[in-house]
């Protein structure tokens, strides 16, 4: 029986020939990934004896989920981490304003496919876009990874998903993923790795492939992986500069389920409150009013994500009363858009563009919602509170080009 590719990677990583969904065992990251929760983790790190972390060269922090901080306790917290980056020799510290750590992570050529990246954060998945396996771990794990560069992983089954036909003018990634999260639902993928196949994955663009990735969180999956191919490579050509080995499913691997999708009439999709299960089509809902409209965060903040914005928005204004927030995914996103025009055309309709960053999406500061206001966003949760209110709050989950649209109308409404 062949493996897939999820099972190849951790065989790779635990030096096995082969490994079966169950099978417990000890794992090697290429990378270890945290943010903003290092202080955290430094404190736990040596509360347990370490003295010095086993590989500074593996070790990623990027800073990135309250930039720049909002209060004393976010600075100092800032200050924990710098003091014990120097302290540790950790080469690949990216500070305030380099950007989102999933995004930072690949651009500075730290995925490798065919390799397990591990992180302090549920969206590590968005990293199986380069034919990886990006893993969320908890802050505990991550200090003991830290220490002695291995832990334990339980062998994920895995789902395969097809997806097939031709996408409507309108119809992005983001509108695709949020389909299948409603189909599957918000538990439909626990503990699962989820692998991607069809024409319609073939055509995407890295950045979409590391939206769809990003969301296989959000059904549960502890992986999402879009198999290398000739868009991996020529992105990541130029930014890695060590060999690598890409990674692929044999033809006759076992999966424990196949899951296949017409694409051809599918319309722009929007996850209602109070869960991103709660998925309707964008034409279903009847003029919801917004207040604020997100745009950016590791889910959509990268370049072609700001040019669909700023295509729909281009030479208007956003509605009387409406909010248009913009977080670019990183400094290198932010640095080309502004060459290209996209951000004065999202200045010019109103929006207020901040620093590369999490912002408002993890409901700490830079854009929260005040009691009884409704927000269309492009990242990836609307749990209640999300963006830092429980009082009659609605967080409504949709592609770029619906936020924008949504944002010009004062409305839930998707592109024409």
């Amino acid at each position: 029986m062949g493996q897939t590719l999820i099972e190849k990677i951790i065989a790779k990583a635990s030096r096995k020939s082969a490994v079966k969904p169950g099978e417990i065992l000890f794992v090697t990251p290429h990378r270890i990934l945290s943010h903003d929760n290092s202080a955290a983790i430094s404190k736990i790190f040596k509360q347990i004896g370490a003295k010095k972390v086993w590989d500074p060269n593996r070790v990623f922090i990027a800073l990135d989920h309250a930039v720049p901080p909002p209060d004393e306790r976010k600075a100092l917290n800032h200050k924990i981490i710098r003091n014990f980056v120097k302290e540790q020799g950790i080469k690949h510290f990216y500070d305030c304003g380099t950007g989102i750590c999933h995004q930072v992570l690949p651009e500075k050529g730290h995925v490798l496919p065919g390799k397990i990246i591990l992180g302090s954060d549920s969206h590590t998945t968005t990293h199986g876009a380069f034919g990886a396996a990006g893993i969320p771990i908890g802050r505990t794990e991550t200090a003991s990874v830290w220490a002695i560069g291995e832990t334990w992983l339980k062998v994920p089954g895995t789902i395969k998903i097809v997806l097939k036909g031709r996408l409507k003018k309108g119809v992005y990634a983001k509108d695709v993923i949020l389909h299948i999260i409603g189909q599957v639902a918000a538990d439909g993928a626990n503990y699962k790795a989820v692998e991607f196949y069809g024409s319609i994955v073939n055509k995407m663009s890295i950045s979409e492939r590391m939206t769809i990735c990003n969301l296989c969180a959000e059904m549960g999956a502890k992986a999402g992986i879009v198999p290398f191919d000739k868009t991996t490579q020529d992105w990541l050509k130029g930014r890695i500069k060590q060999r690598y080995e890409p990674l692929f499913a044999d033809a006759d691997a076992s999966y424990e389920k196949v899951l296949e999708y017409d694409l051809n009439n599918l319309e722009p999709q929007v996850a209602c409150p109070h869960k991103v299960d709660n998925v309707k089509p964008a034409k279903n809902l009847k003029k919801v009013k917004i207040d604020v409209a997100l745009l950016g965060t590791c889910t959509n903040g990268r370049l072609d994500d700001l040019k669909i914005a700023s295509r729909i928005i281009s030479r208007k204004k956003i509605a009387p009363g409406v909010r248009l927030l913009v977080y670019p995914a990183s400094q290198e996103v932010l640095r080309e858009a502004l060459k290209l025009g996209y951000i004065e055309k999202l200045l010019h309709a109103g929006a207020e563009v901040a620093v590369p960053s999490c912002g408002p999406c993890l409901g700490a500061y830079g854009g929260v919602l005040a009691p009884g206001e409704n927000c269309i966003s492009s990242a990836n949760r609307n749990f209640k509170g999300r963006m830092g209110c429980k009082e009659n709050t609605g967080i409504y989950l949709a592609s770029p080009a619906t936020v924008a649209t949504s944002a010009l109308a004062g409305y839930i409404t998707a592109e024409a």
